[in-house]
């Protein structure tokens, strides 16, 4: 009883084997193939994958129903002193004059207004405004043309590849609108979970945008315009997660190339080689 019995892999002895110019070019090709498979699985064992799902849910349960908001909007034809940030809400909140964390800064020599607040809202369906029904004394006429800058829901992400409508509005332009106009902006709020390779998780929120500008009247006449954002939040959360791939599978990979490139070579060059045999044994019949 011998144990080489059990070697699968035979051993052929040099002087049965014969080198050929045919397998010398496929062995070289044969290398070179392996090289760029095996660079391009290793550089794909060390990228990292997002991978997005969807699930119903509220993912920041301990935010205490809250969404904190940024707003960042020029108005270039109205004073500081008559803008104004209003929230209205369906738990019944309706507060006018907005002032914490708020920031006014005077453009074009006092005659224009940037606005820049950081304020939350609940996660119920509501409103919030620039206008100026805080002001002391409403002006006659206000010119509600502007530019936003940013409107965007709570943390802030910054991941090169996830492209989203974290900030949808950015460059909403309505200097050339009517100056009487009222200005409805319907938002489509969709929660963002982002984990990360450690499993940290981030907040944030995108979402969608419909618009319409319109001059609006009353019995009593035409209604102070405003810029009005109305929100309702999605039922729907996404979810980005990193991940990289394993190692037990990138080193299947690899030994499937490596296996798998020179079985397929070795058909390969046994073919030529039965082939060329052959017609070397044609031509000697034919020459004898």
């Amino acid at each position: 009883f011998s144990s080489s019995r059990f070697d699968i892999y035979r051993k052929v002895p040099k002087d049965l084997t014969q080198p050929t110019y045919t397998g010398a070019i496929i062995s070289v090709c044969c290398c070179l193939f392996i090289l760029f498979l095996f660079l391009s699985e290793l550089t794909g064992f060390i990228a990292t994958e997002i991978v997005n799902e969807l699930y119903v849910d509220d993912p920041d349960k301990d935010s205490g129903g809250k969404i904190e908001v940024n707003l960042n909007i020029s108005l270039p034809n109205l004073h500081c002193e008559l803008v104004g940030l209003d929230i209205q809400d369906e738990m019944g909140r309706h507060e006018v004059g907005h002032i914490d964390n708020s920031m006014k800064i005077p453009l074009n020599n006092g005659d224009g207004c940037r606005f820049e607040g950081h304020f939350s809202i609940n996660k119920v369906p509501g409103n919030f405004h620039v206008s100026t029904h805080s002001a002391t004394a409403q002006p006659q006429n206000p010119d509600m043309t502007h530019v936003i800058h940013k409107l965007s829901f709570g943390d802030k992400l910054q991941v090169h590849n996830v492209h989203g409508a974290f900030n949808a509005l950015e460059g909403a332009d309505k200097l050339s609108s009517n100056p009487l106009a009222s200005h409805d902006y319907i938002l489509k709020i969709v929660p963002t979970v982002y984990e990360d390779m450690s499993g940290k998780q981030r907040y944030s929120y995108q979402y969608t945008v419909a618009n319409k500008e319109y001059v609006a009247y009353s019995h009593t006449g035409r209604i102070i315009p405003a810029i009005w954002f109305r929100y309702d939040l999605s039922p729907i959360t996404v979810k980005y997660t990193e991940r990289r791939q394993p190692l037990y599978r990138f080193i299947t990979s690899i030994c499937a190339i490596i296996g798998g490139t020179f079985t397929v070579a070795g058909i390969l060059d046994s073919c030529i080689f039965t082939a060329s045999e052959a017609w070397k044994k044609i031509q000697l019949g034919k020459m004898q």
